[in-house]
């Protein structure tokens, strides 16, 4: 052995510390000398691995002497070494302890650092990322509430602008009608007097004609009293002066986000009135157009849909379905392929004119010259839209009149892909027997209208839940009934009210928004919405499609 060792590197028995060991177990990480492995073999709690020292696993190779094992650790190069690094005079100066030593000094750090980690580190980073989830969780909950609150605050003030309207016009219409009443009651005095006068003309005619002396000398005049002329009044209605609306103002008044920074400071997230200035200056009136058509009272008109931003398709009471340019010239005429009325028509995303034929339980696409059709067996449909993946999904009644469902199909294979039904506590989610439409928003929602149920009910992508739409609470001693609906660009659900002449705006959320109901819609039916948020609407009655741009604002 080399003397530079000195007598503290001499290896010895783990166990007697006396004689100087040839065995090694693997496993225990000892040495053994000869007298002792029976003793440690008797142990058998583990199953032991004994080898020649020479021969242990854990003696690694030095990364000098490739053929030789580390049998020393030098502590101040921090590496095990060799026979021949200790003879080559190398590490001479440094100090040296047992391989195996070091070994269990090193497995000691593995194993402070294996708790600290299991038991403090990991935890810890453990409890951070739970945070962030938490977090995450908080904000999309936070952000929802904030988004309805601000929502729900739009909507108070439009209604509250819409109460104003109403108020105002009300006077209006009250003014009108009280001075309409002193007319009417001076009016009737003044046709009295002259039905008086024309009777005392046609008298005083025969009476110049006549030689009756008694009835000439009789005669009175009452011309003194007819020239006392009562006194006119002129009645006048106040006017208008609308204010200035300051658009700054109106930010600040609205209201704004406000939260405290680390430092206790109160920050204002003020919304910018630049941010809409493009939509402010760019639409600021309400313009109607109105398209003439050849649909009235004999054939009435009941859906629209926009084929291009130029020209809509129409169907009404007979079997044909019309295409008009925004002059009103008819373009193109199609025919059903039953000789039925199409009860709704709507545009695939290729273009191709869809119609659904409730008479013979069909939902029909137009690739003329020919028409596929899609049996729909025991199920009469109802309406029919397209979506922004190019299916088509039509809502349904059972031939019984008990069930009512809405199906996504795939054109290309004339297959359903998706049936919504009932919500998650298997209750159905729409009435049966009913007057219904449908259409898809922005965000692939299914919104559904049902006519008699006084309803608009909203379910996501998957069929999942979301709201129903009564109408407005302020609009309760009003009557709802929606026809047909569709969407905007901005997620908006509009939705005929045809008995009311009117239309309701709702955002994506179902929160009321506004009437269109100032524009003399006459029995609003079938609506749809161009690439430009440009609204047609199909008035039942007089078979006009009208084109309202800007209807969000009020008219011009």
């Amino acid at each position: 052995m080399d003397p530079s060792l000195g007598e503290q590197h001499v290896l010895r028995c783990h166990l007697c510390k006396a004689f100087v060991p040839i065995m090694h177990c693997d496993v225990c990480q000892i040495h053994l000398c000869k007298a002792c492995v029976g003793d440690h073999l008797s142990d058998e709690s583990k199953d032991h691995k004994v080898v020649p020292i020479n021969k242990r696993e854990s003696a690694p190779t030095c990364s000098k002497h490739l053929s030789k094992q580390c049998i020393i650790y030098c502590e101040q190069c921090d590496i095990p070494i060799c026979v021949h690094c200790i003879s080559s005079g190398e590490h001479e100066q440094h100090k040296k302890v047992d391989i195996l030593k070091s070994f269990e000094k090193k497995k000691e750090v593995l194993q402070r650092d294996l708790e600290e980690l299991e038991k403090s580190i990991f935890p810890k980073y453990q409890d951070i990322s739970s945070y962030f989830r938490v977090q995450k969780a908080d904000l999309n909950e936070q952000s929802q509430k904030l988004r309805t609150e601000v929502k729900e605050h739009g909507g108070y003030w439009h209604r509250v602008i819409h109460a104003i309207t109403k108020q105002l016009t009300s006077d209006i219409d009250e003014m009108k009608s009280k001075y309409f009443a002193i007319l009417h009651k001076e009016g009737n005095n003044i046709n009295r007097i002259i039905s008086e006068i024309t009777h005392i003309i046609a008298d005083l005619k025969t009476l110049l004609e006549s030689n009756d002396v008694s009835l000439i000398f009789s005669y009175g005049s009452r011309n003194a009293e007819f020239n006392t002329l009562p006194s006119v009044q002129k009645f006048a209605l106040p006017s208008f002066k609308p204010q200035k609306i300051d658009k700054i103002q109106i930010y600040h008044q609205f209201g704004s986000l406000i939260m405290s920074n680390e430092y206790g400071s109160t920050i204002n997230f003020q919304a910018s009135p630049s941010s809409c200035q493009d939509m402010l200056v760019s639409k600021t009136k309400r313009v109607i157009t109105n398209i003439e058509t050849e649909f009235g009272e004999i054939n009435r008109l009941y859906s629209v849909c926009c084929k291009s931003d130029q020209e809509v398709w129409t169907s009404s009471d007979d079997h044909f379905m019309r295409l008009f340019s925004l002059q009103g010239e008819l373009v193109k005429s199609i025919e059903s392929k039953s000789g039925n009325k199409p009860n709704d028509i709507a545009i695939t995303k290729k273009g191709y004119l869809a119609y659904i034929d409730d008479s013979n339980h069909t939902l029909n696409i137009v690739k003329e010259p020919r028409i596929k059709e899609i049996r729909l067996r025991r199920w009469r449909p109802h309406g029919v839209c397209t979506t922004s993946s190019g299916d088509l999904l039509v809502i349904m009644d059972s031939d019984n009149n008990r069930e009512s469902k809405v199906v996504r199909y795939c054109i290309s294979k004339g297959k359903e892909k998706q049936s919504v039904q009932f919500d998650t506590n298997g209750q159905p989610l729409y009435s049966s027997g009913d007057i219904k439409h449908i259409n898809e928003n922005k965000n692939e929602d299914i919104c559904v209208s049902i006519c008699w149920a006084g309803a608009v009910v909203v379910v996501s992508r998957e069929g999942k839940y979301r709201f129903t739409y009564n109408g407005p609470s302020t609009t309760a001693t009003r009557s709802f009934n929606p026809y047909g609906i569709t969407t905007d660009s901005q997620g908006r659900i509009l939705t005929t009210d045809c008995d009311n002449h009117s239309i309701h705006i709702l955002d994506q959320d179902g929160q009321f928004l506004r009437y269109i109901d100032n524009c003399g819609l006459c029995f609003p039916y079938g609506l749809c919405v161009d690439t430009k948020d440009n609204l047609f609407v199909a008035e039942w009655k007089s078979g006009m499609v009208k084109k309202i741009q800007n209807y969000m604002f009020p008219p011009c």
